[in-house]
């Protein structure tokens, strides 16, 4: 009983490293690492080291011998299952350790019985198939620990016969096979508890890693719903939130300023909806929910237009309903954007009957303005200023026919290369002779080196004209009228200043409307057709105007590769 006591007692110590592993990695992996180590393979390394070299140092402290010198020493187990499942660094450090402590426990010391109860010659075997043990799988783990932990102790426990050659006894046959068959149990122990242990930490990360990914992919939803412009609400089976948008809060928070996120988490939609105008939206969900439809439709609150749709949410490949999302849009500016488009198309077709009409208009008034002339030739020369104030109106009201139809119309006109100082210079005598009647000055100031432009020549013509007469009669006597020419990088600038009083601002932000006019005989179409002109030509036209320091308007004209066509 002596024998088996000895036996039970170096198994339990050889034991240790199998029971205290799981304990120690456990507290180990906890630890944070440095340069992004591992914090799971470290905690293995040291949990393991430590545990085989504790056990390993109690079993060399604690040797028996039983039946005429057969030693009862399992430390070689601790030191084999550091070889195969540690580091090759760590199983030779603890191998020469446990050769260093072989005399202290010794009954005699010679070179036979030291490379026999050492196992010496096995540790070259053992390290060698370290790497191969590492890749299978647990059953072939148990096999070759078990293999090899018996090899180990059988070489033990003969050593003296083999020493001596004395004979065998049955008692020493039975602590013989006893031995190897506690140095079996121990292997399989052994690779039971690491192997379960590891696999348990291994889901352990992974359920980490999976955790850790659910909650980045969660979080980066939420700022994507948070991103969008729209109000937007998950459901779950039941019509119960599972999560808003800061859209859908705000909105929310209209009719319960204090509501926060965690006040709508988990609630049912229908009492959510409650006090919002769209109590309709909740039956609209449970009906996605019931029967997997999509549902939208137009509601109005207030002032204030929304489209609301309602879609299913469902498993990828068994088509399960498993919950649902609303999304409600604020649609109110697009509607109002589209109740305007509708009425420009209204006014376009009015705007086209106007023109049809006004170039109707000119066929009778040319044949009234024949039989004047004729009427004019007839009358005694009394009736002479009579028939000068009809011609003139005539010819106001076929101006101001003409120009309506140049702006109705917003035909392409033909482009062609063109220097615009030479445009100008054509004018110049004209704008002098209307300065002149009126007791005005004009300077010119142009630039000969600017490059060629694409331009129609006659609406340039028109536009200058325009701006400039306008410039005249807005001046008193001793005006002056500036016409200059700028070159800038992206294409030219004419300047049109005029010494006037000015106009307020007011007027300033309406100047470019049609039929808006401040003059008592205007037609407010002159302005109107110069942002037309420019329009069709890719250049734009400013103006600039202090009361009291006179008006500049600003007309770009770009140069041929920055020219938008027409």
């Amino acid at each position: 009983m002596v024998e088996f006591r000895e036996i039970l007692l170096q198994f339990l110590i050889a034991c240790l490293p199998a029971f205290l592993f799981p304990l120690l990695y456990e507290k180990t992996s906890r630890i944070p690492q440095p340069n992004g180590r591992q914090a799971y393979q470290t905690a293995y390394s040291m949990g393991l080291t430590y545990t085989c070299t504790f056990s390993m140092l109690l079993c060399s402290l604690f040797p028996s011998y039983v039946w005429n010198g057969i030693p009862i020493n399992f430390g070689i187990l601790p030191l084999f299952a550091l070889m195969l499942y540690g580091k090759l660094r760590e199983g030779i450090i603890l191998a020469v350790l446990y050769l260093l402590l072989y005399p202290l426990y010794a009954v005699r010391f010679t070179v036979l019985e030291f490379l026999l109860e050492t196992g010496v010659f096995l540790y070259p075997f053992v390290l060698l198939n370290a790497n191969y043990f590492k890749r299978i799988g647990r059953r072939g783990k148990v096999a070759v620990l078990t293999v090899i932990f018996a090899i180990g102790e059988m070489v033990i426990t003969v050593s003296p016969y083999i020493i001596e050659e004395t004979k065998v006894e049955l008692g020493a046959i039975v602590t013989i096979i006893a031995n190897i068959l506690v140095s079996v149990l121990a292997g399989s122990l052994f690779v039971h508890i690491i192997e379960t242990t590891m696999e348990k930490e291994k889901l352990r990360e992974q359920v980490m890693h999976l955790s850790r990914k659910y909650f980045r992919e969660a979080e980066t939803l939420q700022q994507m719903m948070d991103a969008a412009p729209l109000s937007i609400t998950l459901l779950d089976q039941k019509g119960r939130i599972v999560s808003v948008n800061d859209a859908f809060l705000q909105f929310y928070r209209l009719s319960r300023p204090s509501g926060t996120r965690d006040d709508l988490i988990r609630k049912e939609m229908e009492k959510v909806m409650q006090g919002l105008d769209f109590e309709i939206i909740a039956s609209r969900a449970e009906q996605t929910l019931e029967g997997n439809v999509k549902t939208s439709e137009i509601l109005q609150s207030a002032d204030r237009v929304f489209y609301a749709t309602t879609s299913p949410i469902t498993k990828m490949h068994t088509n399960e309903n498993i919950g649902a999302v609303i999304i409600v849009q604020d649609i109110t500016e697009l509607e109002a954007l589209r109740m305007e488009l509708n009425h420009v198309e209204r006014l376009g077709l009015v705007g086209q009957m106007a023109a049809s009409i006004t170039h109707e208009i000119r066929n009778p008034m040319a044949v009234v303005r024949g039989f004047l002339q004729l009427m004019r030739e007839k009358s005694p020369a009394s009736l002479e200023h009579y028939y000068r104030i009809v011609m003139e109106e005539l010819d106001r009201a076929n101006g101001i026919i003409n120009d309506f139809l140049s702006l109705a119309q917003n035909r392409v006109v033909k482009m062609e290369l063109y220097r615009l100082h030479e445009i100008i210079s054509e004018l110049t005598p004209l704008l002098w002779a209307d300065a002149n009647l009126r007791g005005q000055s004009i300077e010119v100031r142009l630039d000969e080196n600017a490059p060629l432009l694409m331009l129609n020549h006659k609406e340039i013509k028109q536009l200058i004209l325009n701006l400039g007469r306008n410039a005249m009669e807005a001046m008193g006597e001793k005006g002056k009228l500036t016409l200059e020419m700028k070159l800038q990088p992206d294409g030219v600038e004419l300047y049109v200043t005029d010494t006037g009083p000015g106009i307020p601002t007011a007027q300033k932000e309406r100047l470019f409307e049609p039929f808006f006019t401040t003059k008592s005989k205007g037609t407010g179409l002159g302005l109107s057709l110069c942002l037309s002109i420019m329009e069709r030509h890719g250049g734009r036209i400013n103006v600039e105007s202090e009361e009291g320091l006179g008006t500049t308007f600003i007309v770009f004209f770009p140069f041929v590769s920055e020219r938008i066509e027409a």
